[in-house]
C-alpha cells in the first residue's frame, strides 16, 4: 500500500466513523447523567428514515437533520419518562424501544426504499485541506465530519472544564449529594437524556443523508450497538469514545481493502469482522482481564494501563433516584 492509498483509506475511515462518533458521544452524555438508553440502534434507523423523508420532501438536507434530531429526542423522552419518572427498568425500556423503532423504520420506510434524497455536499476547507497528509484525511470532507471534531472537543471541555459539566457528572455519580447541594437531579437527567437522544438521531441522518446515503430495510442496523459498546470501551470519556469510533472506522476500511485482495475467505465474512473486533475489545477492557494483564508490567506501566484501559461506569448508572 503506497502513501496515496493509505491517505485515501484513512480519509474514508474518518468519514465512516463520523455517525458512530456522534451516536456514541450522545449515549455518553446520557449515561454520564445516570440513565441507560439502549434504544440507540432502533433510533438510528427510525431517525435516519425520518431525516431521509424530511430531506426528500423539503429538498433541504439540513431540515432532514433537524427532523432526525426531533425523532431521537422524542424516543429519549419516552426513555426518560419510563426510567426517571416511572422508575422502571432502564434496560428493558431501551431494549423494547430498540426493537419497536427498528420495526417501525421497516414498516414506515417501505415506500422510500431505493429512492433519492438530497445528501450532504462535500466541503473541503480552504487552506486546511492543503496541509500535506493531514489535509486530505481530516479537512477534505463535509460538514458532518467537521461537526464530529467540534462535538468531541466541546463535549470533553464541557464535561471536565465547566461547572455545568461538573454538575452533570455529579448527578451520574452521587445524585443524592448533588440534590443536597441544590442540583435539580430529575430535570438534569431529563435534559441530558433528551440531548443525548437528539445526537443519536442526528447520527441516523448522518448515515442516510451522507455516509450511507439512501434508504433500505434495516439500512444501518447494528451500528447503535457498536456506539453503546464504544461508550464502555471509552470509559465514558468523550475523547476515548471517539478514539474507539475511529479505530472501528479504520478496521472497517482495512477489511474493505482486504476483501478485494483476499479471495480465499468468503466475502460475507468481512462485513461482520469489525463487530467481532469490538466484542474482543470489550472483553479486553473488562476489569478482571485488565487487572491480570497489568500485573505483567512494572508498577508505573501498570498504573498507566489501568488508567487507560479500565472502564468504570458512573456509580448511579441505571439506578432510579428517590427524591425525598
Amino acid at each position: 500500500m503506497n502513501t496515496t492509498e493509505l491517505i485515501s483509506l484513512l480519509a474514508i475511515a474518518v468519514a465512516a466513523a463520523a455517525p458512530i462518533v456522534i451516536a456514541a458521544i450522545g449515549e455518553t452524555i446520557t449515561e454520564r447523567v445516570g440513565v441507560i438508553n439502549l434504544s440507540a440502534d432502533g433510533v438510528i434507523l427510525l431517525a435516519g428514515l425520518g431525516g431521509f423523508v424530511a430531506a426528500q420532501t423539503t429538498k433541504n438536507v439540513w431540515i432532514g437533520f433537524v427532523a432526525a434530531a426531533i425523532v431521537g429526542s422524542l424516543v429519549a423522552l419516552v426513555v426518560a419518562f419510563g426510567a426517571i419518572t416511572l422508575k422502571q427498568s432502564q434496560t428493558a425500556i431501551g431494549f423494547v424501544l430498540a426493537l419497536l423503532c427498528t420495526d417501525l423504520s421497516s414498516f414506515l420506510g417501505a415506500p422510500f426504499v431505493l429512492t433519492d434524497a438530497p445528501r450532504v455536499p462535500s466541503w473541503p476547507l480552504p487552506l486546511l485541506s492543503d496541509i500535506p497528509y493531514l489535509g486530505p484525511i481530516l479537512f477534505h470532507a463535509d460538514a458532518v465530519v467537521y461537526f464530529t471534531y467540534l462535538l468531541i472537543g466541546v463535549s470533553w471541555f464541557y464535561f471536565y472544564k465547566t461547572r455545568p459539566g461538573l454538575l452533570l457528572r455529579s448527578v451520574g455519580e452521587q445524585p443524592s449529594a448533588a440534590f443536597a447541594r441544590g442540583v435539580p437531579v430529575i430535570a438534569t437527567r431529563y435534559l441530558y437524556t433528551i440531548v443525548g437522544g437528539a445526537l443519536v438521531g442526528i447520527a441516523g441522518a448522518a448515515f442516510t443523508l451522507d455516509i450511507k446515503a439512501g434508504w433500505t430495510f434495516r439500512h444501518v442496523a447494528g451500528y447503535g450497538w457498536i456506539a453503546l459498546s464504544l461508550v464502555i470501551f471509552g470509559g465514558w470519556n468523550p475523547l476515548k469514545v471517539a478514539l474507539g469510533a475511529y479505530l472501528f472506522g479504520i478496521t472497517q476500511s482495512l477489511l474493505g481493502k482486504a476483501q478485494s485482495v483476499v479471495t480465499l475467505i468468503p466475502s460475507q465474512v468481512f462485513p461482520i469482522l469489525p463487530f467481532v473486533f469490538m466484542i474482543l475489545v470489550l472483553m479486553v477492557s473488562s476489569g478482571d482481564l485488565v487487572d491480570r494483564m497489568a500485573r505483567l508490567f512494572p508498577l508505573g506501566v501498570r498504573r498507566a494501563l489501568l488508567r487507560t484501559l479500565r472502564a468504570t461506569p458512573p456509580n448511579s448508572l441505571g439506578k432510579p433516584f428517590e427524591q425525598d
